[in-house]
């Protein structure tokens, strides 16, 4: 992705890739929220599909799935959107290539637009994903964000932004960052100008990148955004101690198996839906 391309252009493409991200990506992000929600009940990745299968069948691994996609377009645009204008805005007027420090500040800026529209469709795709069929609260994406909006108002359905304000700014830096770094290294090695398969590596390797610095923050997010009112008073200060207390440091980690296989090439399929679109975009849109 080039420095000179529009933030409009990164909005656009940006929904794109986030739909194919979904599409592929959700079922082991169904999985990695039911480790991280209801420690006791599954032993690992393996057993979690498999009893997620046999319950409830295929079709439960893509529980809470409407949340995701109804809010994907407005999500990755804002993302991309704002890793366009965090280019301009780190950029020096005469600058025509952003050092890496700069992309990374650029991503994180990025991460920081996002959090605001994806706490809430966070909060309810948990709150779908954790439910079974002899516990069921929820009839979809907009029932339960109904309920919640009847419960507590905003503040209800905002629950754990901070959380995904620490997960997001962060990783965000980390996974634009990572794949610009890596574009740049892999396009001066690829014989074959178009080719895709760079934004296929460097994708995924962002999106490993992404979860490797996000995953902490998005095991304390998921436990907030999860918990009966009043269990966690204080937000993330309550839950980070509580959690290390009484199931240890790597409880921050759990579910990161399924985090990242699926981080591959549910980002690989992110950045090449995103390089496509802006090449439709470049040729059938070059005045946006």
């Amino acid at each position: 992705m080039s420095q000179e391309e529009s933030p409009i252009k990164y909005l656009l493409a940006g929904g794109f890739g986030g739909t194919c991200t979904v599409i592929i990506g959700h079922p082991l992000d169904t999985v990695k929220v039911r480790l991280q929600t209801m420690p006791g009940e599954y032993s690992g990745t393996w057993d979690t599909l498999k009893k997620i299968v046999m319950k409830e069948g295929p079709l439960g691994l893509y529980k809470g799935v409407t949340a995701p996609l109804v809010a994907i377009t407005p999500i990755f645009a804002v993302s991309f959107f704002g890793f366009g204008l965090g280019k301009k805005l780190v950029a020096t007027p005469d600058q025509e290539k952003l050092t890496d420090p700069q992309q990374f500040l650029a991503g994180a800026f990025s991460g920081m637009c996002t959090s605001f529209v994806m706490a809430p469709g966070e909060r309810i795709k948990c709150l779908l994903q954790m439910q079974t069929e002899s516990d069921k609260k929820y009839n979809g994406f907009l029932d339960c964000g109904l309920k919640l909006w009847k419960q507590g108002g905003i503040r209800k359905i905002y629950v754990g932004t901070c959380a995904t304000l620490l997960r997001d700014v962060p990783a965000a830096g980390m996974y634009f960052f990572t794949y610009e770094v890596l574009m740049r290294k892999l396009q001066g090695i690829t014989v074959s100008e178009g080719a895709m398969w760079p934004s296929l590596v460097a994708g995924g390797a962002a999106g490993i990148a992404n979860w490797s610095v996000g995953m902490p923050a998005d095991v304390i997010k998921s436990r907030l955004q999860t918990a009966p009112d009043g269990t966690y008073p204080r937000g993330v200060r309550s839950v980070l101690p509580i959690l290390i207390r009484e199931e240890g440091f790597l409880a921050l980690y759990r579910g990161v198996i399924p985090v990242m296989l699926r981080a591959f090439p549910a980002n690989a399929a992110c950045f090449l839906g995103l390089e496509f679109a802006m090449k439709f975009l470049k040729e059938h849109a070059p005045w946006l």
